[in-house]
């Protein structure tokens, strides 16, 4: 059986669709003979938000959880002092104090092995000293993990694979900032040159990608849904009754959020006895969504449901109970939860296609160039080929369809998803790709 060795900075039990792809290789590499060891760090989710990422571990010492799928080596997390003074004092204090601490090891861990993440090194390391490694595999972000990754590759004489979620020196972020474009982007040719293979989620990434990291063979490893959880959640009945909306993760400034309640305060305008509901699942601007509502659309804050963050499972079963699934245009981008409501086999609308304030959000903030006029629209192809949703053209469109859908529930007691080739899109089909790619490789 081959070993690999993965470097998965993002892993459960912390809840992120990052944690979610290299999961997947511990569930389901063994099915195709081969064995995953997986370095990650501690995660407590004590915080239940975003400050569970700079939280402290639960050991002082690497904790090993071995069963017959793969081994998971969790190393402690012990917080910089930037991390310490956020968790100490919040958000609005020591702000200068705490960008100096993070610049320092954005820069000083590429060429120290320094900060928290280099835990995950040094415990790598002791792993290859003590076992035979096939292969290595680094998923990122955070990119360090790709330096990592190549330093193990040459001191142990192992071939690795960079697995990139997303774009790494080519995010916009980094491409506004001359320092940190002329650094990411030195940093990423640098040391992708003794990279194996690249694997990626999307053709449209693989391009970034290529055009800085050249003559290297790339395979395209999509995300992916849970069959598992998905079998779980399709015992699950929605509502008869009230149209029951659901949006999953984060909310992006390019996201047009108040185009959407505009649409849904005319629907209820129009229909006051209409039973309408869309539930917010794990959002990362929960007071700031509160805020508008009071403010702006007190008028429709009954309609609206926020939920904390769950686990995978219990987050497929709470999206089955929902009719529909709101889903932004992410454009260039496929994301990952277009992933779970195409399996969880209820109707898509994506929103928008061409809505003004939509197009004025985008140009403003989104964070990967796709310029020109033939860039892929990915959610709109995966839509039309697996026949799962609408694409919405604009606000007034989306008024209207609320109208159509509620109807529709009103008539027959539920809102019909006629989607189809859906396998083809599990993430345990994804994990056997990704097998044969290791496995040519070696």
């Amino acid at each position: 059986m081959v070993k690999v060795l993965i470097l998965a900075y993002d892993f459960p039990p912390y809840v992120s669709v990052g944690g979610l792809r290299p999961y997947s290789w511990l569930k389901y590499f063994h099915e195709f003979d081969i064995y995953p060891v997986i370095v990650t760090r501690q995660w407590n989710n004590s915080y239940k938000n975003g400050l569970d990422y700079v939280a402290p571990g639960y050991s002082d010492s690497t904790v090993s959880e071995v069963s017959e799928t793969g081994t998971t080596l969790r190393t402690p997390y012990r917080p910089n002092l930037s991390n310490v003074l956020l968790l100490k004092y919040g958000s609005e204090r020591f702000q200068f104090i705490r960008k100096v601490i993070s610049a320092y090891y954005e820069f000083a861990q590429y060429l120290f092995f320094v900060g928290p993440k280099s835990a995950l090194y040094s415990e790598a390391k002791k792993y290859m000293q003590e076992h035979q490694v096939d292969c290595i595999i680094a998923t990122g972000d955070p990119y360090v993990l790709f330096r990592y990754a190549a330093a193990l590759s040459k001191e142990f004489d192992t071939p690795w694979i960079a697995d990139y979620r997303d774009p790494w020196s080519q995010d916009s972020k980094v491409q506004q900032n001359p320092i940190l474009k002329a650094w990411n982007s030195f940093l990423e040719s640098r040391i992708l040159k003794t990279v194996k293979a690249v694997t990626t989620v999307s053709t449209f990434f693989e391009k970034k990608i290529a055009a800085l990291v050249q003559n290297k063979p790339f395979y395209i490893i999509s995300n992916g849904f849970y069959p598992d959880a998905i079998a779980a959640a399709s015992q699950v009945t929605p509502s008869k009754t009230i149209l029951q909306i659901a949006f999953v993760g984060t909310i992006l400034k390019w996201h047009p959020i108040e185009v959407i309640l505009k649409s849904i305060s005319e629907f209820i305008q129009a229909n006051s006895d209409a039973k309408l509901m869309v539930n917010f699942y794990g959002i990362n601007l929960q007071e700031e969504l509160q805020a508008l509502l009071i403010k702006e659309y007190a008028s429709i804050a009954h309609c609206i449901s926020i939920h904390p963050k769950m686990e995978n499972t219990d987050l497929q079963k709470e999206l089955a109970k929902n009719n529909v699934m709101l889903l932004f245009n992410y454009y260039s981008y496929m994301g990952t939860k277009i992933y779970d409501y195409i399996g969880i086999r209820r109707k898509i609308i994506l929103c928008f296609e061409n809505d003004p304030v939509a197009n004025d959000l985008k140009k403003k903030y989104y964070n990967l160039e796709d310029a020109s006029l033939d860039a892929p629209q990915l959610q709109t192809e995966l839509i039309h080929e697996t026949n799962s949703g609408v694409v919405v053209k604009d606000g007034p469109q989306l008024t209207s369809l609320l109208g159509e859908l509620y109807a529709e529930l009103r008539e027959t007691g539920t809102i019909r998803c006629d989607s189809k080739n859906v396998e083809n899109y599990s993430r345990k089909i994804q994990v056997q790709h990704l097998a044969k790619v290791i496995k040519d490789i070696l």
